[in-house]
């Protein structure tokens, strides 16, 4: 899985999505935005944290672990 390590990136823009800036105020959230589940943020972090577990086991893969832990909370998820 050495070269998957260079694939792993966990972007987060400026503005979170479903929220638009006010000119002087805080971030407000768009009447119509869905917030997003934990299930379906970060897919790519994901799905190497898991394809690690089934193969090596969880104690192996603390690396990818915590890079999908830090993703979610780049999201705005408190885990």
């Amino acid at each position: 899985m050495g070269s998957a390590e260079a694939r792993v990136t966990c972007t987060v823009s400026s503005t979170l999505p479903g929220l638009q800036k006010n000119q002087g105020s805080a971030a407000t959230p768009v009447a119509n935005a869905k917030p997003k589940k934990i299930c379906c943020a970060c897919p790519n972090t994901k799905r190497l944290r898991d394809e690690c577990i089934v193969e090596h086991g969880e104690a192996a893969c603390t690396k990818w672990i915590e890079a999908h832990l830090a993703c979610l909370r780049a999201e705005g998820f408190n885990v």
